[in-house]
């Protein structure tokens, strides 16, 4: 079992808590997307995500190929998610 899941927040959260939610929900459908695709590496790849006022943000601590990155589009355009393809990946720096 994986225990170390990225962390999730989002601007707003103490009054908005759903986006917390579907982080989560987006969360897991990356996930089966990235495990029905046989991604191995993805997970550890994933640092953190946030939601800033409907843009996904996805941090990363090695860079994503493009098939990673279409897995969170995929996600936040669906009906769990934010239904759009505002989804920004970032890199984080090493020790940071």
């Amino acid at each position: 079992m994986y225990l170390d899941h990225p962390k999730i927040t989002a601007t707003n959260s103490g009054t908005e808590p759903d986006r917390i939610e579907r982080l989560n929900r987006v969360y897991g459908y990356a996930v089966a997307l990235a495990d029905v695709a046989g991604d191995r590496d993805f997970l550890a790849k994933l640092s953190h995500l946030h939601d800033h006022k409907g843009t996904l943000i996805v941090v990363w601590f090695d860079e994503p190929d493009d098939a990673q990155k279409a897995f969170f589009v995929s996600a936040w355009k669906s009906k769990v998610g934010d239904e759009s393809a505002n989804v920004e990946h970032e890199i984080k720096a090493p020790g940071a």
